[in-house]
């Protein structure tokens, strides 16, 4: 049976999360238009830089840090930023892309997402962050919990 295009690129995602370093939470997105991709990104150290496992762990992990809490203190980049950044690197717009991601946006993404005109996301797992969803909602975005 041939996949409908949600359940397509969701399984790309999950393909693409395997390339994470995080030792937390390996998560993974896709961005499309028109049904084609125009980047991928994944969790992870940015390039270049050493990873949390190459440094003796995770900071957060260390500090009992709950999920959702302090990003700052992530040496990682999260799926989505790394997604949008590629798209920025290689001179690609994001506008009117639907963004396919393995875990709900955090804020942080959520604001990314928002200003890099993306307009659709289509998620699986949750995230304890309401604050990203009523950010989303209040933009406009069109936001799909993808349950197959």
């Amino acid at each position: 049976m041939r996949a409908e295009w949600d359940e397509y690129f969701m399984e790309i995602a999950e393909i693409v999360k395997k390339r994470s370093t995080c030792l937390r939470r390996q998560v993974g997105a896709v961005i499309v238009k028109d049904n084609r991709i125009i980047t991928t990104g994944y969790n992870g150290a940015p390039s270049g830089l050493k990873h949390c496992e190459e440094i003796g762990g995770c900071e957060r992990e260390k500090l009992h840090i709950p999920s959702g809490q302090r990003h700052e203190l992530c040496r990682a980049l999260h799926a989505e930023q790394n997604a949008i950044i590629q798209a920025a690197l290689a001179g690609v717009s994001t506008k009117d892309c639907t963004i396919y991601v393995t875990t709900q946006p955090c804020v942080i993404c959520s604001k990314m997402i928002i200003n890099s005109g993306i307009k659709r996301i289509v998620y699986k797992g949750p995230y304890p962050d309401e604050l990203s969803l009523a950010m989303l909602n209040e933009a406009n975005i069109e936001i799909e919990v993808y349950n197959k």
